[in-house]
Formats: C-alpha cells, structure tokens, sequence
C-alpha cells in the first residue's frame, strides 16, 4: 500500500519559515517519477507549488514562491521537502504532496496524494 505522509506544518509569523516533509512508504521512486508540493487555501482550488523529478534533473516553481520556497528530496529516506522561507499570510493553506510515474505535472494529475499538513502564516 502507498503511503505519503505529509509533516512539518505549523503556525507561524509572517516572515518566518517552515519545512514540509513528505515520507513515502510502499513505493520506490525511479528517477522519471515526479514529487510535487500543491496547496489549497480555504475557498479556493488546489494549486501547484513545486515539483521534482526524483532524478532531481528537473524542479519547477509557482511564480508566487520562487525565490522563497526551495524543494529537494532524500533518496536514502524516499523523503521529498519543500523549505518554506519569507512566509507571508497568503501561504496560508493546506499543502499536500503528490507522486506520480510520468515526471512532474503542474495539473492534479497525480498517482498518489498524501492526507496533508496544515500551515498557517500570521500577519
């Protein structure tokens, strides 16, 4: 059974920093697998923050986080991570991550979702 489990999140200032873990269980990542980070603010639709291809060849960013937001993995603990710095209160969402086997993809068109973790950015 594939696992994502999303960690890290939190209440925080604006200006201050986060950094999301996301562990997967029951799947190993070939090198044309895409990680992505996407998050939902109340009342709106998903969006996509940050993706990688486990290679770690390819990283695409939002506009909105570029230069603030930085997404990397760990092969040895099958970890992906978004560090989150400069946060401002419109970070402020759920944020998932999300696999899948064809590369990265700015759309929802993803394999697997984890439950996702909660972070808040107070003004």
């Amino acid at each position: 059974q594939v696992q994502l489990v999303e960690s890290g999140g939190g209440l925080v200032q604006a200006g201050g920093s986060l950094r999301l873990s996301c562990a997967a269980s029951g799947l190993i990542f070939s090198r044309y697998y895409g990680l992505a980070w996407f998050r939902q603010a109340p009342g709106k639709e998903r969006e996509f923050v940050a993706g990688l291809r486990w290679s770690g060849l390819s990283i695409y960013y939002a506009d909105f986080v570029k230069g603030r937001f930085t997404i990397s993995r760990d092969n040895a603990k099958n970890t992906v991570y978004l560090q989150m710095n400069s946060l401002k209160p419109e970070d402020t969402a759920v944020y998932y991550c999300a696999a899948r086997s064809g590369g990265i993809a700015t759309t929802s068109d993803y394999d697997y979702w984890g439950q996702g973790t909660q972070v808040t950015v107070s003004s």
